[in-house]
């Protein structure tokens, strides 16, 4: 029998090792220049798209097995939040939004990108690239940079967006309990605030009720003129022992005026309460319309401009030109000197500077044509604010949200309120304004409660049908437009008027003067030149028309 010697070329234990070194992926010493390339940018691929494999088959394979396992927990994870994003949206929100959840994941995330980058380093050392052909050695860095930048640098990325947002949402939103949907909806406030340096609370330019159905997401915007009077305090005001019977102290007595009398004159009555005036505020408008409103929004219009730069803008189609005011003209408190600039009717799109005086002006018309365009400004957002954008802009919006907007609502209950939020975009939103189109010029003056709390009953009872765009109930005879002097009121017919789009979605934009002439900046700042204000109020009639693009 002839035996084998461990040197002869029959020996198996020669060819095992014979076959282990000359292995092109673990040892790439013998292998051809174009071989090693190949392995280098396969091993770099192995490393960004399923971590850990790389060290396995062709470097530590323990620290390999390491790897795989938290990349394949990590998969299980993200599949699961998949599933939750499918089937269970506002539990996932709210985690994302919980301070302390959110905290821990900012810090898995950091944890999870540190890691995956030392194995892109430790990658670059099994790819040794000093076997590489001299021109391949510069190529395979920048894939490796690139890869880190892809793999590592986009969960340090999210990790910082969380940051940004769990900062954002600790300075705008208050702590403390859940709320509660009343008669099964939310009900929020929302102000558009004036503070500004040396003012004491914010004097409300407007006042408007978000009013959500809990469960659709169905919404409604009930509009209050910031000059009602004798506004009524809910049952549970601490300011009904101060005016019992109404907010009636002449006519300086106007709704926008609470928060400022309250943050200056009544605070010890909200003891531990962050912002006293604009509680009182919450609660006038509460009773004034019979429902029960949630907590509040307050967005300052001084800052209100960089948020919808944030944005990068919102598109709208305007009704009518809207003066960029100008000082008031001397001797007269109604009247105003040139404007600094015109909003031109039709198609805009406007940036925060724009936008904010579309909100705001009322030069030449009446503060409800202003009401209209702040309902319009308010749905161009929500409806242009859409996930590529949050996602694109997130941190300006983020930082200034922290520096125009102000909140009660409970931090813990934000993912549940983004849920409807989302909800809410697909659905036709319903609308009243306690003024014109809804009501006489005249109602905020002397207004019948009892009136505006059936019409906000009927208006919130309403439901709608998303196929035709329109809220559909017989019953809502008197929750629409009236002609001045020939509203519910005043015992006379009304229309409906509660749309998903309004006002009058297919309106055309007023482009011309009466004898066809085109309107132009020039032509109405002549006007204001001759003070030909008859004609300027003539052709600035319809600036309240606006819808969102």
């Amino acid at each position: 029998m002839t035996r084998s010697h461990p040197g002869s070329p029959s020996s198996p234990s020669q060819n095992t090792s014979t076959a282990t070194l000359t292995d092109p992926v673990r040892f790439p010493g013998a292998a051809s220049a174009p071989v090693r390339t190949k392995r280098a940018f396969v091993l770099l691929l192995m490393t960004l798209l399923l971590p850990g494999s790389a060290q396995v088959v062709a470097g530590d394979r323990k620290l390999g097995r390491i790897a795989l396992r938290v990349t394949f927990t990590v998969w299980a994870v993200a599949l699961l939040l998949l599933v939750l994003a499918l089937f269970n949206r506002s539990l996932l929100l709210a985690l994302l939004t919980h301070p302390v959840a959110s905290l821990v994941l900012i810090v898995l995330l950091l944890a999870l990108a540190a890691g995956w980058a030392l194995l892109f380093v430790n990658t670059f050392r099994i790819i040794r690239p000093v076997l590489l052909a001299p021109g391949m050695r510069p190529i395979v860095a920048v894939a490796l940079v690139v890869s880190l930048v892809i793999g590592s640098g986009s969960l340090s990325y999210l990790a910082y967006v969380l940051n940004v947002g769990r900062n954002a949402i600790g300075s705008i939103f208050a702590n403390g309990p859940a709320l509660e949907p009343v008669d099964g909806r939310y009900n929020f406030l929302m102000m558009g605030g004036d503070a500004g340096d040396g003012r004491t609370g914010r004097r409300p330019d407007s006042l408007s009720v978000m009013s959500v159905d809990a469960e659709t997401g169905a919404s409604a915007i009930i509009s209050v003129p910031r000059n009602l009077q004798n506004a009524q305090f809910s049952e549970d005001s601490p300011m009904r022992e101060i005016y019992p019977e109404g907010y009636n102290c002449g006519n300086e007595c106007l709704i926008n005026a609470i928060n400022t009398e309250v943050s200056t004159k009544y605070a010890d009555l909200y003891p531990g309460v962050a912002d006293p005036g604009a509680q009182a505020t919450m609660e006038a408008v509460s009773g004034s319309l019979g429902i029960t409103i949630q907590a509040y929004v307050v967005v300052d219009m001084d800052g209100f401009s960089k948020l919808i730069d944030a944005m990068g803008g919102i598109r709208i189609k305007a009704g009518g030109w809207v003066p960029i005011s100008g000082g008031m003209l001397p001797g007269s408190d109604s009247r105003h000197v040139k404007p600094d600039g015109w909003i031109p009717a039709g198609e805009q799109k406007l940036n925060g500077f724009q936008a904010q005086w579309y909100s705001r002006s009322r030069e030449n018309v009446d503060d409800f044509a202003r009401i209209s365009r702040q309902q319009c400004v308010q749905q161009a957002m929500l409806k242009q604010l859409d996930p590529a954008t949050l996602l694109s802009k997130f941190e300006g919006i983020a930082d200034a949200g922290t520096k125009v907007v102000e909140s009660n609502i409970s931090s813990s209950q934000l993912g549940s309120f983004v849920d409807l939020a989302i909800k809410s975009k697909s659905q036709p939103v319903s609308r009243l304004t306690i003024g014109p189109p809804d009501f006489d010029p005249g109602f905020s003056t002397v207004p019948d409660f009892t009136v505006i709390h059936e019409r906000v009953r009927k208006l919130l009872q309403t439901k709608a049908d998303p196929k035709a765009g329109a809220v559909q109930d017989d019953s809502l005879t008197g929750v629409g437009q009236s002609a001045p002097g020939n509203g519910p009121q005043a015992g006379g017919p009304v229309s409906t008027r509660v749309a998903a789009e309004t006002p009058s979605e297919d309106f055309t934009p007023v482009t011309t003067r009466p004898d066809g002439q085109p309107i132009t900046a020039a032509y109405l700042n002549s006007l204001y030149d001759i003070q030909d204000y008859a004609t300027l109020e003539l052709l600035l009639a319809n600036n309240g028309q606006c819808r969102p693009l």
